[in-house]
């Protein structure tokens, strides 16, 4: 096979820039819900309807951003003028989203639904093309697995360098209930972020050629529409990025009003650092031995478990931080798996349609994780309202039953309803690796034409 090797510096750009990315989606799942609830004091029924406002715009929004991708010929390539613009605006829109500019109660929610929804298209013009540009970063399968294992590891220590440190800088500008610290806050983490997202529009490479006639819209589309594994897989990734953005955006009510002390934050997040990097470090050794859907089913019946005992035995903190530690470890496995699975779908619809297609099947797979965290949202919005929660309240049994389920249960439930989808999903080992030595020799091919 011909070898496009990526270079040490494009892996650790790669890296950062997704480090720097997941800083600050971290940072805005984690405390949006918690600032306009606690600090703006927007009722939770509002919030709710801001959040799957903007998730009815992701349906648009991230589609065509990925069709605008895929028709983009720069002399930089497709993804890169992309990776120089978005962070500037994504730093912008989420400083936005955390400042208190008073008025009344309709002025504080039109405010925040136009903050937010600014923050998501901003988001997406840069998610869609970080995400797309490592399927074009070689034509070699074990690479652009390794480019995506990277990325993912990136990520997730940005999510915990979030979840470990936002507390004690939110504390350094004033504390949880200040309104300016999450504003203070959310410019350092936005600035610190867009410098590294920013990097990968100067240093990231392009090394697949998109073909030299534009797709036409109506013709893209159908790399999704006819190609059925792809959809299985979409559709199952949409349930388990539901454990994670369940998890995130009810662990400060969780610390606060379970465990007592909004200090465990910073805990579960180290539970999250050391049971994802387990997770995704042992995943590409496991992918070059066995099959990928089985792994990812395996993990999923194992994260189950692991996400559901600790609700089971009314665990305490450190037994609860040890099980979540072990149920993060199996979402890392899914989350590897599945990417190097969507790769896989990719080269499928090259095969057989003749184009690939990245940019909207990775800003499907963008939107359908933002239409996961806002349907998390959503579920802890309704939770809130049936627990009768208001801000600062002495927690009782319903709300201690509650969150509980939402950072247990509810997770558990997901990765198992995520292994129903993925049964349709049939491309086997034999049949990729004939894909992959195909369009090889196709690319050989057209270069020597």
């Amino acid at each position: 096979m011909l070898m496009h090797n990526i270079s040490k510096r494009e892996k650790m750009t790669y890296t950062g820039s997704l480090l720097g990315q997941n800083m600050i989606y971290s940072f805005v799942t984690m405390y949006i819900m918690f600032f306009f609830t606690d600090l703006l004091r927007i009722p939770p029924e509002s919030v709710t309807v801001i959040m799957v406002a903007a998730s009815l715009w992701d349906a648009v929004n991230d589609v065509l951003m990925g069709m605008i991708a895929d028709r983009t010929r720069t002399r930089i390539g497709k993804f890169r003028p992309y990776l120089l613009a978005g962070p500037v605006f994504i730093a912008l829109s989420t400083i936005f989203c955390f400042v208190s500019f008073g008025g009344s109660l309709a002025g504080t929610i039109a405010v925040a639904a136009v903050c937010y929804v600014l923050w998501d298209i901003t988001y997406t013009i840069y998610d869609v093309p970080i995400w797309a540009i490592s399927s074009v970063s070689s034509p070699d399968p074990d690479e652009k697995n390794s480019m995506v294992t990277l990325g993912k590891i990136g990520g997730t220590i940005g999510t915990v360098i979030i979840s470990v440190g936002s507390v004690s800088l939110l504390n350094a500008f004033g504390g949880e209930r200040s309104a300016t610290a999450y504003t203070a806050a959310a410019a350092v983490v936005a600035v610190v972020g867009a410098a590294l997202m920013i990097l990968s529009g100067f240093v990231l490479k392009e090394r697949i050629e998109p073909p030299p006639k534009d797709i036409p819209f109506s013709h893209n589309i159908h790399t999704i529409l006819d190609n059925g594994p792809l959809i299985a897989l979409l559709v199952s990734l949409l349930i388990i990025d539901m454990v994670n953005n369940l998890r995130q955006v009810s662990q400060m009510y969780f610390a606060v009003y379970v465990w007592g002390d909004s200090g465990y934050v910073t805990y579960i997040g180290v539970s999250l650092v050391l049971g994802m990097i387990t997770g995704m470090a042992v995943s590409p050794m496991l992918i070059r031995r066995f099959d990928k859907k089985k792994i990812f089913i395996s993990a999923c019946v194992a994260g189950g478990i692991s996400s559901f005992l600790p609700f089971l035995m009314n665990a305490g903190p450190l037994a609860g931080l040890i099980l979540l530690g072990i149920s993060f470890a199996f979402t890392g496995m899914t989350t590897i798996s599945s990417t190097s699975m969507l790769m896989d779908a990719i080269d499928y619809s090259e095969y057989r349609l003749g184009f690939r297609g990245e940019g909207i099947v990775f800003s499907m797979n963008t939107f359908l994780n933002k239409l996961s965290s806002t349907i998390s949202k959503g579920l802890l919005g309704f939770a809130m309202t049936a627990m009768h929660y208001e801000e600062n309240m002495e927690p009782t049994s319903a709300v201690i039953t509650g969150f509980g389920a939402m950072v247990y249960v509810v997770p558990a439930l997901c990765f198992l309803l995520a292994i129903l989808p993925l049964l349709l999903y049939r491309l086997k080992p034999a049949q990729i690796e004939k894909i992959q030595k195909e369009l090889t020799d196709r690319r050989q091919a057209e270069k020597g034409n």
